[in-house]
């Protein structure tokens, strides 16, 4: 992709190209037909890395529909998949084998394994990864609950995450719903715990790198850069705000922008 202003601004800043194992941007997608997905791809899919079908709508839609959608995905080395909400369903149903091969053939090349609402072994935990990895699905394990009094110690959240990498997870994501207060890391008006932080920062170790933090406020997400850098992974970001989020990664917004104006050592070059 030749970007608009690269003869002018040749370094925005130090973003992977993909396919990235780091700096992952994961939109979380709730109702858009195949026309808007496909010109939310032709604006930003560069920048996109994975798409989760949030909750359980996926099976809400007409086969071709989906189809649709995930192959347009797919066109631009997109990481697809049904949100974790869909994969508890189908464990409570006793149908979850199936339900992950029927995802390969609807092609899905990812599986999100969650226990947000149900009770899940351990072992149960581990089956599930390793049966999804078995049918060349990439697994992203996710942490944490989504009620909020259930909310568990993040010792045990961190210590989850790190069974769940040594498990085969490629990606583990720390819950935080589509609201991002009093769930996982923030509390209840959107502030960052950053104790919590430090907790899963130091549990986690090199592992960090491969966690994807939702984070679907503004205030979140700089929080998130200025802390990691613009290469920190980032999820449950809303179609309509995928520039902007890149535009921070970049320091091409105010939250950022004026990080890299202190940095300068002469100021800014006009």
């Amino acid at each position: 992709m030749t970007q608009a202003w690269h003869d002018v601004f040749k370094e925005l800043n130090a973003r992977k190209r993909k396919p990235r194992e780091t700096g992952i941007s994961m939109i979380f997608d709730k109702c858009h037909g195949p026309n808007a997905v496909g010109d939310h791809l032709h604006l930003f899919g560069e920048y996109v890395d994975h798409w989760k079908l949030s909750f359980g709508t996926s099976a809400l839609l007409e086969e071709s529909i989906l189809r649709e959608k995930i192959a347009a995905m797919r066109a631009h080395d997109i990481t697809v998949y049904p949100g974790g909400t869909l994969t508890e369903v189908a464990m409570a149903r006793d149908v979850c084998r199936d339900y992950m091969r029927r995802a390969c053939t609807l092609g899905f090349n990812a599986v999100e394994i969650s226990d947000g609402t149900i009770g899940m072994t351990r072992s149960v935990r581990n089956d599930a990864i390793s049966f999804a990895r078995e049918l060349g699905l990439t697994v992203i394990a996710e942490v944490g609950k989504k009620d909020r009094d259930r909310q568990p110690p993040v010792q045990a959240l961190a210590e989850q995450a790190v069974q769940d990498f040594e498990a085969g997870a490629d990606w583990v994501t720390v819950e935080a719903r589509e609201s991002g207060r009093g769930i996982g890391v923030f509390n209840p008006d959107g502030t960052v715990l950053e104790r919590d932080v430090d907790t899963i920062e130091r549990v986690l170790g090199d592992h960090l790198q491969r966690v994807i933090w939702e984070a679907p406020l503004r205030k979140q997400r700089e929080y998130f850069i200025l802390r990691f850098g613009p290469n920190v992974c980032l999820g449950n970001i809303a179609p309509r705000d995928m520039l902007g989020v890149e535009a921070m990664r970049a320091g091409l917004r105010f939250e950022t922008f004026r990080k890299v104006v202190a940095e300068m050592e002469s100021g800014v070059r006009v």
